[in-house]
């Protein structure tokens, strides 16, 4: 069988060269517009709303502040699943997207719907920083 390839690619030279020539033109083509990354993302898009109350018992938080947060984030497209924590102070929800969403449109959805947040005077809930699970992994090696 690889006998009558080879005989095949020696009696038919210029196919074979202009074969060779359109998989290299196609490979450069696809190697100019393939996106490279140092540190590719592999996580889905997160949106995290950060709260303090200081002086307040895990409890009060969770019933005061992480519920209404959680009840107002509830119907946010594209949201996948929503996680929080609350600790003595403060509050933390981490509302995870699909992988299509965009960063920065889940977060201005999430920030419209937090300044409708029913919560306790002089508490404000804000956006953690754009970053992915990635980045905690990142840096916490180095």
């Amino acid at each position: 069988m690889i006998h009558h390839i080879v005989q095949f690619a020696l009696r038919q030279r210029f196919l074979i060269l202009m074969l060779a020539l359109l998989v290299f033109v196609a490979g450069t083509l696809s190697f100019q517009q393939m996106p490279v990354d140092a540190y590719p993302d592999l996580s889905p898009p997160l949106v995290e709303v950060i709260t303090q109350w200081p002086g307040h018992a895990a409890e009060e938080v969770e019933r005061l502040v992480t519920l209404p947060i959680e009840l107002q984030m509830n119907g946010v497209p594209h949201m996948v699943f929503m996680r929080s924590i609350s600790l003595y102070g403060l509050s933390d929800v981490i509302m995870t997207f699909e992988d299509s969403t965009d960063n920065y449109f889940a977060r201005q959805v999430v920030f419209e719907r937090l300044s409708t947040a029913n919560l306790p005077p002089n508490v404000t809930g804000s956006l953690a920083p754009l970053s992915s699970p990635s980045n905690l992994v990142y840096r916490y090696v180095i």
